[in-house]
């Protein structure tokens, strides 16, 4: 008896001892969202980061993405959110985001993250680490190979204009009687990258917003007369009405369309539904003044100032940041790195076609050619009133509501209006 309570004493005060000590772990949660596997491939690399760090536990709370959009601003806005989210309105939510610079190396992450970070800044005054990218966006454009191919017409090169793209584009579809020639999806965020290749500024030389110059409206006044001669599939953009969203994937997939300028999110459900039916391929962006840039985008993992464990945040961020740990978000998310070091080395995609694997490659290639006003454009805050003003616009010119003079003087105004609404 004396034996059997002596281990049952020993046993209870290991328990307690146990019970104390995970009592101390500092606990952290992480508000996730995804399109794809980003949360779960998020959970195994977090389970080799408490493995070596048993003091932090990190509680993955997966939600939809209207919860980021829509429950978390109310949340911080409460003093209640999580320690981490990963978002997507990134200068949006600035002022709630935690500044893990003095946590971390520095130096490693704006060589790697460099124009990035800009994104999750308060300002050009502000150097402060806040986010790291956990899924880069590219726009851009697709070509069906095949097409090309049977029509006898040669993909022009890496520098070629939109009239080059636009003529090779028609020359296809005449010759294999395809339906459209090209298409672009309905978004102020799509056509940016287009109008910066054309020589858009986007700001003045003050910083404030100057939406409407003469690359902008040359690339405006193309694009509208190509949707009214049928070059552009013009049910895309005058189909609708106001801002809202519309593409022409399904078009692309159906093979009814030569060449489509969307982004790199599309390259998963390309490589589901078309499967063999065709050869499609990612081609840069069509060059002009400005370069041959598409504009960035995505998600990304931040911290925010409210937590009570801010190094401990930080040292998870650190972790996702580390090459070998991004190499591997970024290849099982099957998503476009952000990291400098693995876009100039590539990476090896698991589990995808061979011609997906190309089109991230292709994709990958396209991030050292981004436009330092891309970046800048998609870092604004305000930049989701310009993208409107653009689409509702533009819109109005091709469907003939307005000229295109009129339509660009319309969104000035209306860019204007809101930069005053902002600073009330």
């Amino acid at each position: 008896m004396t034996s059997l309570r002596t281990t049952m004493l020993s046993s209870s005060f290991s328990l307690a001892l146990l019970a104390a000590g995970t009592a101390e772990a500092q606990e952290l949660r992480f508000m996730c969202y995804g399109d794809g596997n980003e949360c779960e491939v998020s959970q195994d690399i977090l389970a080799r980061f408490e493995a070596e760090n048993p003091d932090i536990k990190v509680i993955v709370d997966k939600v939809p993405y209207q919860a980021i959009l829509e429950t978390l601003p109310v949340q911080l806005a409460a003093g209640e959110g999580p320690d981490l989210a990963r978002v997507t309105d990134l200068g949006g939510l600035s002022e709630y985001y935690l500044d893990i610079s003095p946590h971390v190396d520095a130096a490693y992450w704006e060589d790697n993250f460099g124009e990035t970070l800009r994104w999750y800044r308060k300002g050009a005054d502000d150097a402060g680490i806040y986010g790291m990218m956990t899924q880069l966006t590219i726009t851009g454009p697709y070509i069906n190979k095949t097409l090309f191919d049977q029509a006898g017409v040669d993909v022009p090169g890496d520098d070629a204009d939109w009239d080059a793209w636009a003529a090779a584009a028609k020359q296809v579809a005449e010759a294999t009687q395809t339906p459209f020639p090209m298409a672009m999806d309905r978004s102020g965020h799509r056509i940016a990258g287009p109008a910066i290749s054309m020589g858009a500024q986007i700001f003045g030389d003050d910083g404030m917003p100057a939406l409407v110059d003469d690359g902008f409206s040359a690339m405006i006044e193309k694009f509208v007369g190509w949707n009214q001669d049928g070059t552009m599939a013009i049910d895309v953009w005058g189909g609708q009405g106001g801002a809202s969203y519309q593409d022409a994937a399904q078009e692309f997939v159906n093979g009814q369309l030569v060449y489509y300028f969307s982004g790199s999110w599309q390259v998963g459900r390309f490589d589901d539904a078309i499967g063999d039916a065709f050869d499609w391929q990612v081609v840069g962006s069509p060059c002009g003044a400005g370069g041959c840039t598409g504009m960035p985008g995505g998600a990304g993992m931040v911290g925010f100032n409210q937590t009570d464990h801010p190094e401990a945040v930080a040292k998870v961020m650190d972790w996702f940041a580390r090459e070998d740990n991004h190499a591997e978000l970024i290849s099982r998310t099957k998503n476009v790195p952000a990291h400098a070091g693995l876009a100039a080395s590539g990476l090896d995609y698991p589990d995808v076609s061979e011609q997906a694997a190309a089109a991230l490659g292709g994709w990958a290639q396209q991030v050292s050619k981004l436009s330092p006003v891309a970046f800048a454009y998609q870092g604004y805050p305000g930049n989701r009133a310009m993208f409107n003003a653009t689409v509702n616009r533009v819109t109005q010119a091709i469907v003939g509501e307005l000229s295109v003079e009129d339509a660009l003087a319309r969104i000035s105004a209306d860019v204007e209006e809101a930069v005053a609404e902002a600073a009330k």
